[in-house]
């Protein structure tokens, strides 16, 4: 009985363990989905973390992020961790900005450092205030 317990207990750890690996790859595949957000100006970033520019932007974005919630999306997507947006977006370097309007058309594309004086015009002239 106590054995049996045991591989019990181990199992459940065993599961909790791997749903803290598969959880995030999930919740990251959603992300994607619904990319551009219905309903709301999105800016979309795809870069990668270890990318320098990229690097450079983050502050910027999590700023930005804070500053318009709920009345733009601002999504980062790290195409060195997944490529697969880099093949939906098309996109031929990074990092590279997507603009999308409420109804999801694409606006706007910069590649490379985008300021965030830039961004923020971007936003205003999309009606975002």
């Amino acid at each position: 009985m106590r054995m049996r317990c045991l591989t019990v207990i181990a199992g459940t750890i065993c599961l909790l363990v791997l749903s803290l690996f598969a959880l995030p790859s999930a919740l990251f595949a959603a992300k994607l989905l619904e990319v551009p957000v219905k309903g709301m100006v999105t800016l979309v970033d795809l870069g990668a973390k270890k990318c320098i520019p990229c690097k450079m932007m983050a502050p910027i974005l999590e700023k930005l992020e804070k500053v318009y919630a709920g009345r733009a999306a601002v999504v980062f997507l790290d195409v060195w961790e997944d490529p697969k947006p880099a093949s939906r977006f098309g996109i031929r370097g990074i990092p590279t900005q997507i603009f999308f309007d409420k109804q999801g058309r694409e606006v706007y594309r910069h590649e490379g450092f985008l300021s965030e004086a830039a961004i923020v015009q971007q936003l205003k002239e999309m009606g975002v205030k």
